[in-house]
């Protein structure tokens, strides 16, 4: 136990804290990357080891503070490591979480296998600790809370701005021109609105593999239609970031051409798609990157390309990057304890 004229606690839960800063480091780079490398976890990880084993060694030997029921204490660790991981393991596998969110709940499942304490002289921390007692599971209900919120504000922002439509409790409107600058996913086609649209990563690695910009794309889009202008010799697709950018370099007869008002993708005629083998080289394009462009199949490359070459301002859904609300319900957690369990419990079903 460590004392200070602020706070009282354990050595392990003192090391924890360093969850909050790494946490919020990642969630930031993931707000501005969507991208996490894995070696950020590692550190991590390892303080998270280190922790456990120093709490182990004093549960088990009595050389805690306070009084630990053992059985509790050994339970709630089965629970965390036993069942947490898995599901975020679970989550990953079916495509409900990103590499980065799985392994931000593994290692917050090891690292706080049990709520920590925090001793103020007038008050202590977590305030609401649940009968459970295992602080990745409230971390993750808190995330979920958190992120109930996100698509209301996304909804009074577009009401606000005048953007009223069906998607604008999951997306926002942009200017077409700007999406390669976006991460999120289209949510339109042709036929109207979609959940399921063209994933703007995936248009970034094809812009990159055939070589060219989204302004030449936008200013010729009957050429770039067309197979047959696909470069023999093709570029590396990278990963879709927005460091990436875009794989040409606009001509300024480029840049004139798609800033006209007079070249209006709206007023051309565009040539069926039915009568190319191969609109916009979709299929090509995926038969030759290694792996997969974020789910994206050829159909719904093709039909975003079109919305894309047509429509001056589209919707996406940017999303809302999981690391940001986990972040928040980690801090929630720290402090507050468990939102989820006090509403419970609040409403009187505890």
């Amino acid at each position: 136990m460590v004392a200070t004229d602020i706070v009282t606690a354990s050595i392990p839960d003192l090391l924890r804290l360093v969850a909050v800063p790494a946490l919020g480091w990642a969630a930031w780079r993931d707000i501005k990357t969507r991208r996490v490398p894995n070696q950020a976890w590692l550190p991590l990880l390892g303080v998270a080891l280190l922790a456990l084993a120093v709490e182990v060694w004093q549960v088990w030997t009595g050389a805690t503070v306070g009084y630990v029921n053992q059985r509790a204490y050994f339970l709630r660790v089965m629970i965390s490591i036993g069942f947490v991981v898995p599901l975020a393991y679970g989550f990953w596998w079916i495509g409900g979480f990103g590499g980065a969110d799985a392994k931000a709940l593994i290692t917050l499942a090891v690292l706080f296998p049990t709520f920590p304490t925090y001793l103020f002289p007038d008050f202590a921390l977590p305030v609401v600790v649940p009968t459970l007692g295992v602080f990745a599971m409230s971390v993750l209900s808190n995330t979920v809370v958190v992120g109930l919120f996100y698509p209301v504000a996304l909804t009074l922002r577009n009401a606000a701005g005048g953007h009223v439509a069906k998607a604008m409790v999951i997306g926002r409107p942009v200017a077409t021109e700007r999406v390669t600058e976006e991460y999120g996913r289209l949510l339109q086609t042709p036929d109207g609105f979609t959940r399921r649209g063209l994933d703007l990563d995936a248009l970034r690695m094809y812009l990159s593999w055939r070589g060219a910009s989204f302004a030449e794309l936008r200013a010729d889009p009957d050429a770039f239609r067309d197979p047959a202008t696909i470069p023999a010799e093709t570029n590396p697709p990278g990963d879709g970031a927005i460091t990436v950018t875009d794989g040409g370099r606009p001509t300024p007869e480029d840049d004139a051409a798609a800033d006209d008002p007079s070249v209006d993708a709206d007023d051309e005629d565009p040539a069926e798609e039915t009568e190319i083998a191969d609109p916009w080289g979709a299929e090509q394009f995926f038969e030759e990157i290694e792996g997969s462009a974020y789910g994206t199949t050829p159909e719904q490359l093709r039909e975003g390309l079109t919305v894309l070459t047509s429509d001056d301002e589209v919707w996406i859904t940017p999303g809302i990057p999981f690391l940001v609300p986990m972040f928040l319900g980690l801090v929630l957690g720290l402090t507050y304890g468990d939102v989820l369990y006090a509403v419970i419990e609040g409403l009187g079903v505890f």
